[in-house]
């Protein structure tokens, strides 16, 4: 089995929630970043030390939160010893807005795997795009470089649609699944 960490930051909790689910598909360990952007004493050594890291963060601005943005420089120390390369990687992300400009968040997390010498997991499922699809079909947002979530502004952490939710579970087990066939 691999050993897989979820590293993320959730400005509101959302992200966390989306988190949660894709750690039960991966069968992933949890790393939050903190307010500050900071990670807890332990977790650049559990980094180090698993098979697959999958990245998540809200979508603000569009773009990553500045939290995690925080934590991908901090990984150059990493990047500069080659400490992730050929290491599997993932990401999700979450934002107010349908569309929200996901994709550019999903296309930077891409980026900051493969400047680590990182093998990316595409999301890999097709999207759910008929006039008969609902929010609780699977990647109904049509996503495919990574796991999207969309949870309205106004919106508690239990609104979060279940077809995102599950995408994000669904997508957590196709990299863990990638992983171990790599190990």
């Amino acid at each position: 089995m691999s050993k897989i960490v979820i590293v993320y930051h959730s400005g509101y909790g959302h992200t966390k929630r989306v988190a949660e689910y894709v750690s039960e598909g991966a069968g992933g360990e949890l790393l939050a970043i903190d307010a500050e952007g900071n990670l807890p004493d332990d977790a650049w050594n559990k980094l180090a030390a698993a098979d697959a890291i999958i990245f998540g963060t809200p979508t603000y601005m569009g773009g990553p939160s500045w939290q995690f943005k925080k934590f991908a420089d901090a990984s150059s120390k990493v990047w500069f010893g080659s400490g992730w390369k050929d290491k599997v990687f993932g990401g999700f992300t979450n934002s107010a807005s349908f569309s929200g400009d996901k994709q550019n968040t999903l296309v930077y997390l891409n980026t900051l795997a493969s400047q680590h010498g990182g093998i990316w997991v595409s999301l890999g499922m097709l999207p759910s795009n008929t006039k008969a699809a609902q929010r609780t079909d699977l990647n109904n947002i049509g996503g495919s470089v990574g796991a999207m979530a969309q949870s309205p502004s106004d919106a508690s952490v239990d609104e979060i649609p279940q077809g995102d939710l599950d995408t994000a579970k669904a997508y957590g087990a196709r990299v863990a699944a990638i992983a171990a066939r790599l190990k």
